[in-house]
């Protein structure tokens, strides 16, 4: 794929597909496959159907790179399964089947199998499902395919009208869905782009003024900046995605939504998909104006990363709660944990005191320039980092293999952001640990958590181990003075003694 996203490196997204299978060796040479960009071009979509390309149990070979070898459908066999749905059971082209065999899945998630066949066909979609549940891939699998088998005439698609767009509420979400479609895209060789605020302005500007766009995935803020300069234009959009609308509602972002959809195509010219975590009368609102007869998909939210999530709530003070948190880190050896929080202020806090405690650790705020975020999240994925302390921002739209625990110091106001939080683990069919610190004032969020959940939730007092105090050296919480350093006895005289070296 030819992406001109390259203002960072996305970070990787397991999102996508959910259900996992062992990888079947490729035809081609390991050391070819790895660059997609320099691979030429596959079979167009004509070639494709003339060759029976969609998979109907009779796909032919699809030809890649000269010397390469090829690759069949047969190389990626998968067992039928009832109440499952295979991907080759859907008409999809080789091309972005290659890419789903390459990444080693081999069934439809719930949301998946009820878009999907929907949403290749054309038709608007208003689907109930939050992040690990493989909504990204629904919707960019559809893209694909239909870019693919609609392809523009020669020197008609123009620089400033991307064909398909894909609005998303933040930064680190933009750039997750960006990373997906390169996988997916891995052999249709499409032209991506990520519009988001935080980067340099001119160098995206110049970046978007130099090749066409097929999918581009956007802010609002950065999009509408760039809208009412003439850099882009949504005349010639054919699929519009929405992404997380309830958060674009909660974050203020609707205005800027409504200016977005009244420059692109009549909903009657176009096709539309809009996500949400959860259908609001706001959010059904809003699709009713955005959608035309949209099949209605419901996914329970809560079930998604509950299930492989085992729940730990200890009951503490919040004298405690910093003791609590050192001693499960070490105690348990965690080697990559997400520890939440609900104010940005708590993130530094956080954070200082674990470093003095010698734990690898950074934080992830609303407050940390956006290149930083970036910079952070590759660490924390890379290993560099222990310990990641985050606010809500990270709940959503971050996707990091090998999160082992998640850790609420302190629950949060909103039932929801406790499932967003505890679904950071136990991605992908692996299991996962949640830890709730339940102190006197987080205690009265748990009725509404359980509520929510549907299910009681018992909390347990932790282990005497676990509240062996911190090493000497260390800042008690809240504690203003700097740790290891004694205070200076006044001097006789009420005067500073000079510094003798």
């Amino acid at each position: 794929m030819t992406s001109i996203n390259n203002f960072c490196k996305p970070p990787c997204c397991k999102d996508r597909l959910k259900v996992p299978a062992k990888r079947k060796k490729s035809a081609q040479a390991p050391s070819q496959t790895k660059d997609p960009e320099t691979s030429p071009s596959p079979v167009t979509p004509a070639e494709e159907r003339e060759s029976d390309g969609r998979h109907g149990g009779q796909a032919e070979l699809d030809p890649l790179k000269p010397g390469d070898g090829t690759w069949n459908i047969s190389d990626f066999q998968v067992t039928a399964a009832e109440g499952k749905t295979r991907f080759q059971d859907l008409p999809l082209p080789l091309s972005v089947m290659h890419a789903i065999a390459d990444l080693g899945f081999e069934y439809c998630t719930p949301i998946q199998a009820e878009t999907l066949p929907s949403s290749l066909a054309g038709k608007d979609i208003v689907g109930q499902a939050q992040t690990g549940t493989g909504k990204t891939a629904a919707f960019l699998i559809t893209l694909l395919v239909h870019l693919l088998t609609n392809k523009p005439a020669a020197g008609k698609q123009r620089l400033s009208m991307p064909r398909t767009l894909i609005l998303a509420p933040t930064r680190e979400l933009v750039i997750q869905i960006v990373k997906e479609a390169q996988e997916l895209d891995k052999y249709c060789r499409l032209k991506v782009a990520g519009v988001y605020g935080g980067v340099d302005y001119q160098e995206q500007r110049l970046l978007l003024s130099s090749e066409a766009v097929d999918i581009m995935v956007a802010t609002p803020g950065r999009l509408l900046d760039f809208q009412r300069q003439g850099i882009i234009k949504l005349k010639k959009l054919e699929i519009f995605v929405i992404d997380e609308a309830d958060r674009m509602l909660d974050m203020g972002f609707i205005p800027d939504v409504r200016r977005i959809v009244s420059n692109a195509p009549d909903k009657e010219a176009r096709q539309t998909i809009l996500f949400s975590a959860t259908i609001s009368a706001d959010v059904k609102r809003l699709a009713s104006q955005w959608t035309k007869n949209a099949i209605q998909v419901e996914i329970a939210p809560e079930q998604v990363a509950v299930d492989s999530v085992e729940q730990i709530f200890y009951l503490t003070t919040a004298e405690e709660k910093y003791t609590l948190l050192y001693n499960v880190i070490t105690t348990l050896d965690l080697k990559r944990v997400m520890v939440f929080v609900n104010r940005r202020d708590e993130t530094k806090k956080l954070t200082d005191h674990l470093k003095r405690n010698g734990i690898s650790c950074a934080m992830l705020s609303g407050e940390v320039p956006q290149k930083r975020r970036i910079a952070t999240l590759e660490d924390f994925r890379n290993g560099k980092i222990r310990v990641l302390v985050a606010t809500d921002v990270a709940s959503r739209g971050i996707h990091i293999d090998g999160v082992s625990h998640v850790i609420n110091y302190t629950l949060p106001f909103e039932p929801e952001n406790y499932v967003h939080r505890i679904g950071r683990t136990g991605r992908a069919g692996a299991a996962g640990i949640s830890i709730s610190f339940a102190c006197e004032e987080g205690s009265f969020h748990l009725p509404e958590i359980e509520e929510f959940l549907g299910r009681e939730l018992k909390c347990v007092y932790p282990d005497s181990s676990l509240l062996v105090p911190p090493p000497r050296g260390t800042k008690a919480p809240g504690s203003t003075s700097r740790p290891g350093r004694k205070k200076r006895r006044p001097h006789p005289s009420g005067r500073r003694p000079k510094n003798r070296n």
